[in-house]
């Protein structure tokens, strides 16, 4: 995850040209947290191994037990940041922690300081100590300060590519299938796992499997099954608009395996399915159903009335 991010913090570590702030900026899913966490950790062990935690000293165990002195996480308390937070803060880092080592403070979201914490934070990364190291981290930069901005060390986090998130998420015990569903919904890993992990899209995903494959064969049948099992599980609006991107996938690997391509399905593990379903469908056919859906996608914010919208849907797909 982000190679050109640990190779530069790894590097700096090891030339010892740590900077005394640094602004981690990057959207939501791409590392900044996880990132975060080997930095710290970096910096804190007492016998590092290439660059790399030894995960066996005293300050690693007391750092993944949450009990480690010299580190202070500050995040928003409710809507910002307060001016109170940074007292507190400096306040802290001005003490002794448990051993004379580095201290290390970490802003979460700190583009939501207020404008009189962010200047309190200000004054203290302009008189910076030798030993504290601050990290700030924000998903906006543009609501960092511009003056804040110039105190600290930029490293961007580059957003994943599809294929490196479903490598994470198999590698940390994701299905592969499931792990190739969910990297088409979001660009985010955490969201990935929660979605992954929540038995109500769990039963959408077979939900949406089972409309593909009587959708285009008995038009009665899909809608009982709209009735009983789609409309009771995509009550919400989030969860229709995130039932018909799935629908819309389904349909699109139909199509990439009719033509052939070896592109990355959203269902793997139907791929067996698919084929079946590429033989007996024209690519005309698949054409208009997956228009089909997009034109229900494009009406669901304006529709009210979500029953008839997906009950015209099956109609439409039957058609195709």
């Amino acid at each position: 995850m982000q190679p050109v991010v640990m190779k530069r913090l790894q590097g700096a570590y090891k030339k010892d040209r740590l900077a005394h702030a640094y602004l981690f900026e990057g959207p939501a899913g791409s590392g900044l947290t996880e990132i975060t966490h080997f930095f710290v950790k970096l910096l804190l062990c007492e016998t590092p191994l290439e660059n790399v935690p030894c995960e066996t000293c005293r300050s690693c165990q007391l750092y993944n037990s949450g009990n480690h002195p010299n580190i202070l996480f500050v995040e928003p308390d409710g809507q910002n940041i307060k001016i109170d937070q940074i007292r507190e803060l400096i306040f802290k880092m001005n003490k002794t922690g448990f051993s004379s080592g580095r201290k290390i403070y970490v802003i979460q979201e700190a583009d939501r300081m207020n404008n009189s914490s962010a200047n309190a934070l200000l004054k203290f990364l302009e008189e910076p100590e030798f030993n504290v190291t601050a990290i700030l981290l924000t998903e906006r930069l543009n609501a960092i300060m511009t003056t804040i901005r110039s105190r600290c060390q930029l490293v961007s986090f580059q957003p994943l590519s599809r294929q490196k998130m479903m490598e994470k998420l198999v590698q940390d015990g994701m299905t592969a299938s499931m792990a190739a569903t969910v990297s088409m919904l979001t660009q985010s890993t955490e969201e990935a796992v929660q979605l992954a992990s929540d038995e109500d899209f769990i039963q959408q995903r077979k939900s949406v499997l089972k409309l593909v494959d009587v959708a285009s064969q008995n038009v009665h049948e899909a809608l009982l099954l709209l009735q009983s099992d789609w409309l009771p599980l995509f009550k919400e609006k989030e969860d229709a608009e995130r039932g018909l991107d799935m629908l819309l996938f389904a349909y699109r690997d139909i199509a990439s395996v009719k033509a052939g391509l070896e592109t990355a399905r959203t269902y793997p593990d139907m791929e067996e399915t698919w084929k079946q379903m590429a033989l007996q469908r024209s690519f005309n056919v698949l054409s208009k159903q997956l228009q089909a859906v997009l034109q229900a996608k494009q009406q669901l914010p304006r529709n009210m009335n979500r029953t008839l919208l997906m009950e015209q849907l099956m109609l439409n797909l039957q058609e195709g």
